[in-house]
């Protein structure tokens, strides 16, 4: 006799019944990527070319490997992609992977620096004189990509670099998806596309520390993220106009923008706590500079006023520190 919990006979499903889907096994990623080669006319620095694209140093979408090899993430047109550059015997070596591993390829010479024009600067100031001779590598890349730098400038508007660091560091490690690419989706990601950006809970946003003002102006840009990445094909000026339609972008962040994804070498960034006291010092010994000021040393550099204040931040030439560093905010506990 069956036990008082013997299991029941299954009967059969009826014949109608829909099979159950097994969900496809995910393919192995291919060790090797798509590869190109890009050799560079003139002194280059991989690393002065693609620093601007790094926020922090724990910044899941960027790397620097002790190989001396960059490895960066996008979310391309075609699709998310991995990307590793290293410069190597006068050329630049490059292997890509994902869907978006072409496009990244094709792009990789304007991403680069080709398409700018270091030749057209002419130094007006001893100390750029002298920073120019130090960093001769230096070129403006151009990623053809306005979302990416968008967002992360966007959060850190009237911040500390800290706090957007760890912003960045967090949204895009929750919301983002694991970088293709053998071992990169282990330490690397790919940034959330708009749609998912939409859709982040405000809560979330608290947690990583963006008030409501950040978060509602990067809401309203994802909400017309084609539009916006239409700029990215546009002159510099043209592209700044675009994005400060938005309401909570303005000329400081369109500046940051454009310097990125278009490589304006005029974009220079206005409203900044820091640069106008950083050229004054650096330029006239005005280490109280305001914008007006920034700007009246920086015109004989028109066109080029993005490059001459690199070059500036790069000779090192800064003011000491007279007032305590911005407090960090920790809105989560507010």
């Amino acid at each position: 006799m069956a036990g008082r919990f013997a299991p029941r006979p299954r009967s059969a499903p009826p014949s109608h019944a829909a099979p159950v889907p097994v969900p496809a096994p995910r393919p192995a990623q291919p060790v090797d990527g798509i590869r190109r080669r890009w050799t560079p006319t003139g002194p280059y620095d991989l690393g002065l070319v693609l620093g601007p694209l790094r926020r922090g140093p724990g910044d899941p979408t960027f790397q620097a490997a002790p190989d001396g090899s960059v490895w960066r993430t996008s979310l391309t047109p075609a699709g998310p992609g991995t990307l590793r550059v290293v410069a190597r015997g006068g050329a630049v070596e490059a292997e890509a992977w994902g869907a978006g591993a072409e496009w990244m390829l094709e792009q990789l010479p304007d991403l680069l620096g080709e398409s700018d024009d270091p030749d057209a600067f002419v130094p007006r100031h001893r100390l750029v004189v002298a920073a120019q001779r130090r960093r001769p590598g230096l070129r403006l890349c151009r990623t053809g990509l306005v979302l990416e730098s968008l967002i992360p400038s966007i959060l850190e508007q009237k911040v500390t670099t800290v706090e957007a660091y760890r912003a960045w560091r967090l949204l895009v490690r929750t919301y983002g998806e694991p970088a293709p690419g053998p071992g990169a989706g282990e330490r690397l990601y790919v940034m959330p596309d708009a749609r998912t950006w939409a859709m982040i809970p405000s809560w979330e946003w608290h947690k990583a520390g963006v008030d409501a003002k950040r978060s509602s102006t990067i809401l309203r840009a994802v909400r017309v993220a084609r539009r916006l990445e239409e700029a990215a094909a546009m002159d510099p000026e043209q592209a700044a106009a675009r994005l400060e339609l938005i309401p909570g972008i303005g000329p400081w962040t369109s500046a940051e923008v454009v310097q990125r994804s278009n490589g304006a070498p005029d974009a220079v960034t206005v409203g900044d706590y820091h640069l106008p006291g950083i050229v004054g010092h650096a330029l006239a010994g005005d280490r109280d500079a305001d914008d007006a000021a920034m700007l009246e040393l920086l015109a004989p550099y028109a066109g080029q006023r993005h490059r001459a204040t690199r070059l500036i931040l790069l000779s090192g030439h800064t003011p000491a520190r007279r007032a305590p560093r911005m407090a960090i905010r920790n809105i989560a506990q507010l």
